[in-house]
């Protein structure tokens, strides 16, 4: 395999943004294992084109994503597909974590904690995105089974070290990525981890 033309660590805690050319193939390596990273993807061209959840749900007929996943936008274009995956399941139903829904969860000693809507609020206005533009991620490496009253666990992760997740971008993307520091589940293994991004160009 041909040397990366990108290959940086984010730190725990910290989110990554920037555009993946179409045809292009972006690899998110767990480092440590059990690491969620929190993910939204935009038309690169036209941001109001983004990731929906509901969409990919439906044109897929499976609620968890894994190779062969085609990641859909709100006009269900497809915007990047799942080519490679060593864990086997990622969720794209518990959303990212937030002040408000830490507060509703898990008490108001965590109103002032960090979260992911934090941090894709700061990384995405290095690109323009504003608060509005958020919506629905994916959590890749994040364990949500959903019970059969029709309500969301989160569980300790299906992940462990070096394990990775890889899309080919079907479009211009604009990716945007949180490194979870959530504390208060086991989503993260109670311990923020660093992930490892590749990129690969055409």
């Amino acid at each position: 395999m041909s040397a990366p033309a990108l290959d940086v660590v984010v730190p725990a805690g910290d989110g990554w943004i920037d555009v993946l050319p179409a045809g292009s193939r972006l690899r998110i390596v767990d480092l440590e294992g059990n690491q969620a990273v929190d993910t939204l993807l935009y038309d690169a061209h036209d941001p109001a084109n983004r990731y929906s959840a509901v969409d990919t749900v439906r044109e897929q007929g499976a609620l968890y994503l894994s190779t062969g996943s085609v990641l859909r936008s709100t006009r269900g274009d497809a915007l990047a597909t799942i080519v490679q995956d060593t864990v086997g399941r990622h969720d794209t139903l518990g959303g990212a974590c937030a002040q408000e829904s830490n507060v509703v969860r898990y008490g108001p000693h965590t109103r002032h904690q960090h979260s992911c809507r934090t941090t894709f609020v700061r990384k995405g206005a290095e690109r323009g995105l504003e608060p509005r533009d958020l919506t629905a991620n994916i959590n890749f490496f994040m364990n949500v089974p959903v019970t059969s009253g029709g309500g969301l666990t989160f569980q300790d992760g299906l992940s462990a070290p070096g394990k990775h997740v890889e899309l080919r971008a079907e479009r211009d993307l604009l990716v945007l990525l949180s490194c979870c520091p959530q504390l208060n589940n086991p989503c993260n293994g109670w311990n923020p981890t660093p992930v490892r991004l590749l990129r690969w160009d055409t």
